[in-house]
C-alpha cells in the first residue's frame, strides 16, 4: 500500500462490507452483454472471463488488476500518467524524504561490514523498484563506501513493467546504452563505474548462486502480491433422523471441525434501469462472495500454519494468506543462507541479507485488509479494476515462518516499528545536517536574491516535515503502521547478535 497512511486507517473500513454477509455463490455462472457500460476495458473482460470460469479468487482478481498486460495497473499505464507522487495515485516513503533511501543504503553498508566486509560477488537486489528513487539514494550513498562499492559484482531490479524500467534506467543510468539479454535487460550504473544493473520480470530468473552474497530490499513490495481470503463456516448439520426398524430415532449430534471456505470474486447484478445512481457514487461491479463448496486452495493454504489452525474453531473467522509473498520469503531465505534440498542451493557460507520494509500488523494475520486507492483517496477495490492501485496488509510473521522452513541458514529479526527503524538508523540526526546545510545556503543566498531564498525556504521546510512525517507514531502515522523486519544469515554461536536498526551497533 502506497499513500497517505490516514487513507490506509480508513480504506481498511471502507473497502468492502464484512464477507459473512453474502450469500453462497460457487458454481454460478454470468452473462454479459454489450449494453453495459463497465468503468474500465478490464472490468469488462474479467466480467466475460467470470462468465465462462465463474466466481474467481482475490489472489487472480488481484493479480489481473496489477499486471494484467490488457489493462494492469502497472503494467499497461502508458498514457503519461504516474502513479507515485503528489500527481499519482499515492506518494512512498523514497518520494517524502531522501533521508528514507540513504538510510536503506546505510543499512546494507552496516550489514555488510558486520559480515565482514565481503570482498567480492555482492549483489544489490531490489524487488518492486517503483520509479528507482530508492535505489537512486541507496546507490548515492553507497558509493561513498569505497571498498563496499568495489565489492559490488551487480545490482538487479525485479520489475515488470515496462514503462517503471524506462523510469528507473533513466534515473539510474542516466544516457547508457540499454540493451536486452537473455533474462531481461541491463544498462550501466551511473555511480558505480562499470557496474551493470540488470532489470527482469522475475527474481525466479535470477540462479541461486551459493557463492554470492545478495542484499535484497523489498520496500512496499508484499503489500501488492495477491492474497487468497478464507472464512471458517460451521458444517451443515445433518438433522435427518436414523430409519431403524423400531421406527426413526434422532441422529446424534454432529461434532465436524469447522471448514474454511474461501472468498471468491464475482461481478455483481447489472444496474436497474429504473434505479438512477448518483455519479458520486456509481454501483460497484465486483463483490465478495462466500464459496459454498472447497477450493483447491482452500482444502491446502489454511493448514499450513499453526496460526490459523488456533482460528478455525471460531466461526466467521477470516484470515489473509498470500502463497506468493511465502514464496518469495523463501527464496530471500534461500539464496541468503542456502538449502541441503538440492546441490544447486548449497551454501557453505551464508551471507547477505533481506530488509522488509512494509505495513501490516506485528503479530496477528490480516484480515479484512483488501483495499484500493487512488488519487491519494480511499475507494472500492472492486471498482475501476486497473485504474485503481489495490494492496493488502503484510503477514510478517507468515513470512518469518516461511523464511526459517526454507533454510537452516537464516534468522529473521523484527518486525519493528518503522519509527524505530529509523530512529535507530540516524533520521534524526541526518535531518538536522541537511537542515543546517541548507540554512547556510540560505544565508548565503540572502545575499544574491529574495527567489532563491524562498526556494531554500521551501526546502528547510521541506526537510523538515518529511522525517517527522516517516517517523509519526500517532494511531495512523507511517512511524507506527509501517514495520522493518530483517532476513540474516545464522551464524553458530552468535545467535545474540542484533543488526543496526534492531537493536545492535555497528563494529568497525
Amino acid at each position: 500500500m502506497r499513500g497517505n497512511p490516514r487513507s490506509i486507517v480508513r480504506a481498511i473500513s471502507c473497502s468492502h462490507p464484512r464477507p459473512i454477509a453474502r450469500p453462497a455463490l460457487c458454481g454460478v455462472r454470468w452473462s454479459t452483454t454489450d449494453s453495459r457500460q463497465w468503468s474500465t476495458p478490464l472490468a469488462k473482460s474479467l466480467s466475460e472471463a467470470i462468465s465462462t470460469t465463474g466466481p474467481v479468487s482475490v489472489a487472480a482478481y488481484m493479480r489481473q488488476c496489477l499486471t494484467s498486460p490488457d489493462g494492469g495497473y502497472y503494467t499497461s499505464r502508458t498514457n503519461g500518467h504516474d502513479q507515485f507522487g503528489q500527481k499519482g495515485d499515492f506518494v512512498t516513503s523514497p518520494e517524502i524524504s531522501q533521508i528514507f533511501g540513504e538510510l536503506v543504503g546505510v543499512w546494507v553498508v552496516a550489514e555488510w561490514m558486520a559480515q565482514g566486509k565481503i570482498g567480492s560477488g555482492v549483489q544489490i537486489m531490489e524487488v518492486g523498484p517503483g520509479r528507482g528513487t530508492l535505489m537512486d539514494d541507496m546507490l548515492r550513498t553507497i558509493r561513498n563506501f569505497k571498498s563496499m562499492a568495489a565489492s559490488i559484482e551487480a545490482i538487479y531490479m525485479i520489475e515488470t513493467s515496462t514503462s517503471l524500467r524506462e523510469a528507473q534506467k533513466k534515473l539510474l543510468c542516466g544516457d547508457a546504452l540499454m540493451e536486452e539479454i537473455d533474462i531481461g535487460f541491463q544498462s550501466t550504473c551511473k555511480y558505480l563505474d562499470q557496474t551493470k544493473i540488470i532489470w527482469c520480470e522475475d527474481i525466479r530468473f535470477l540462479p541461486k548462486d551459493g557463492t554470492k552474497s545478495p542484499f535484497i530490499i523489498a520496500h512496499e513490495f508484499f503489500d501488492a502480491l495477491p492474497i487468497h481470503i478464507f472464512q471458517s463456516v460451521a458444517p451443515t448439520p445433518n438433522n435427518m433422523p436414523i430409519m431403524t426398524p423400531t421406527g426413526p430415532i434422532a441422529r446424534p449430534r454432529d461434532s465436524k471441525p469447522n471448514l474454511w471456505r474461501e472468498l471468491l470474486v464475482s461481478p455483481t447484478p447489472p444496474p436497474s434501469s429504473t434505479t438512477s445512481t448518483p455519479p458520486s457514487a456509481p454501483p460497484l461491479e465486483f463483490q465478495l462472495s462466500l464459496s459454498t463448496a472447497p477450493t483447491p486452495h482452500s482444502t491446502y493454504l489454511p493448514l499450513t500454519s499453526p496460526r490459523y489452525a488456533a482460528l478455525s474453531a471460531t466461526p466467521n473467522s477470516v484470515i489473509e494468506i498470500s502463497p506468493e509473498s511465502l514464496s518469495y520469503a523463501s527464496d530471500f531465505a534461500i539464496r541468503i543462507g542456502g538449502s541441503t534440498k538440492t546441490p544447486e542451493t548449497h551454501k557453505p557460507t551464508p551471507s547477505g541479507a533481506a530488509l522488509i520494509l512494509d505495513y501490516g500488523p506485528s503479530s496477528t494475520i490480516p484480515t479484512n485488509s483488501l483495499r484500493g486507492i487512488r488519487a491519494h483517496k480511499p475507494v472500492s477495490p472492486f471498482s475501476h479494476p486497473g485504474a485503481v492501485d489495490l494492496s493488502a496488509d503484510v503477514d510478517f510473521l507468515a513470512l518469518a515462518e516461511s523464511a526459517i522452513a526454507a533454510s537452516p541458514g537464516v534468522e529473521v529479526h523484527g518486525p519493528v516499528e518503522q519509527a524505530f527503524w529509523l530512529s535507530a538508523m540516524g533520521i534524526r540526526e541526518r535531518a538536522e545536517m541537511l537542515l543546517n546545510k541548507a540554512k547556510r545556503e540560505m544565508v548565503a543566498q540572502h545575499q544574491e536574491n529574495m527567489e532563491a531564498e524562498d526556494s531554500v525556504a521551501m526546502k528547510l521546510k521541506r526537510i523538515e516535515s518529511g522525517w517527522k512525517r516517516l517517523v509519526d507514531r500517532g494511531p495512523t502515522g507511517m512511524g507506527r503502521i509501517y514495520k522493518a523486519m530483517a532476513i540474516l544469515p545464522h551464524v553458530p554461536g552468535k545467535e545474540g547478535r542484533r543488526p543496526v536498526g534492531f537493536g545492535g551497533d555497528v563494529t568497525l
